[in-house]
């Protein structure tokens, strides 16, 4: 097996296009046509986590957290970055990251933290923008499905939890060939007015080229007439945070004894208590100072985060319970879950869990 095919599971189960723009995702180190002998999966691809590697015999280490994240001008290893990015390629390790790109997926590092709480309902706090398209195009009623089914396997006509959506109207379209032309309807220089169906999809932005590719292969036109255009909408099933629902409300103090004992805490700093019952919670794993507001609009009555300053617990404003958690503590599922993913669509190969704790934070 080729490190390019383990790649391609990797980024099915995390698209890359999902990653926030100040991100540093994908390939990271490593040539992606070597031969792979190996998997290891982590949080953070540190030097002693790369040792891992080399005793695992593993040349491909896929990580949570890139270890490259701004540019380097120099590598001479006077850091932890350096002295990782030197041994893994002395070692010939390829390094992965998938960082934000699973962050912001519907079944990615937010519903694991969700789902490691028992919370119900879950829905996408902070629903990602400027991600989706629309294509409208225009063919004979003859070739009208063929069109809108090749749309659909290249992945337009999804919204929520249905797929294959798509508007169909019926029209009257004209055109007239020049000379160099070679119409599908009527002959060179002729007037042509003939029935049309408009057919209008959605899609996310990324897959583009393959929309069009899908459009331009099975339409009869030799010109084809489309239009794409940016929407506003909101992306309800991609983006930051999430928030769902205990099954039974519960005292504050209790609550946050229920998330120390399931996240594996060994400390939470907290917001004042204000006597509410917690039923609602808000999650988002990392550092989500950000979303405080987006967790009181969305009437959470709890936000489980991690990284907030001082001044930032006054954020709360009696509205919420506010909750820094840990850093690594939010995320610590994520390696399970990719590690699961792999097992499932890469059968017979050696997908290892990393053993090594990478959480810098200790506490007394």
């Amino acid at each position: 097996m080729k490190i390019k095919e383990i790649l391609s599971v990797l980024e099915e189960m995390a698209p890359l296009a999902y990653a926030e723009d100040f991100d540093n995702v994908g390939l990271l180190v490593g040539d992606k046509n070597a031969d792979a002998t190996g998997v290891l999966v982590c949080h953070d691809a540190l030097e002693n986590v790369i040792d891992e590697a080399i005793a695992k015999k593993c040349n491909l280490v896929v990580c949570f957290h890139p270890i490259l994240f701004s540019g380097l001008k120099k590598i001479t290893g006077k850091n932890y970055v350096e002295r990782s990015i030197i041994k893994a390629i002395k070692n010939d390790i390829a390094i992965y990251a998938v960082h934000t790109a699973l962050d912001n997926h519907q079944y990615g590092v937010n519903k694991i933290f969700c789902d490691a709480l028992g919370l119900t309902n879950t829905k996408i706090l902070i629903p990602k923008q400027n991600f989706i398209r629309k294509l409208i195009t225009y063919t004979i009623p003859e070739n009208a499905e063929k069109v809108r089914n090749a749309l659909f396997d290249a992945g337009a006509g999804n919204i929520g939890n249905y797929e294959d959506c798509s508007f169909n109207t019926k029209g009257i379209g004209t055109y007239m060939g020049n000379e160099n032309s070679n119409p599908q309807l009527g002959t060179r220089f002729e007037f042509v007015q003939t029935e049309e169906i408009k057919i209008e999809v959605t899609f996310e932005k990324h897959l583009e080229n393959k929309i069009l590719k899908a459009l331009f292969s099975n339409h009869v036109y030799e010109e084809v007439a489309y239009e794409i255009y940016d929407l506003q909408n909101k992306h309800q099933n991609i983006g930051l945070g999430m928030i769902g629902e205990l099954d039974t409300p519960m005292d504050e103090k209790a609550f946050l004894l229920l998330v120390k004992d399931k996240m594996q805490s060994d400390g939470i700093r907290h917001s004042a208590f204000i006597g509410k019952k917690i039923k609602k919670v808000a999650v988002l794993g990392g550092s989500g100072s950000y979303a405080i507001k987006n967790a009181i609009m969305a009437g959470a009555d709890a936000f489980l985060t991690a990284d907030l300053k001082y001044h930032q617990f006054y954020e709360a404003e009696n509205q919420l319970l506010l909750a820094d958690i840990g850093h690594f503590e939010s995320e610590r599922y994520t390696k399970n879950y990719i590690v699961d993913n792999l097992r499932k669509k890469i059968l017979n190969f050696a997908i290892i869990l990393s053993e090594e704790n990478t959480n810098p934070v200790k506490y007394l």
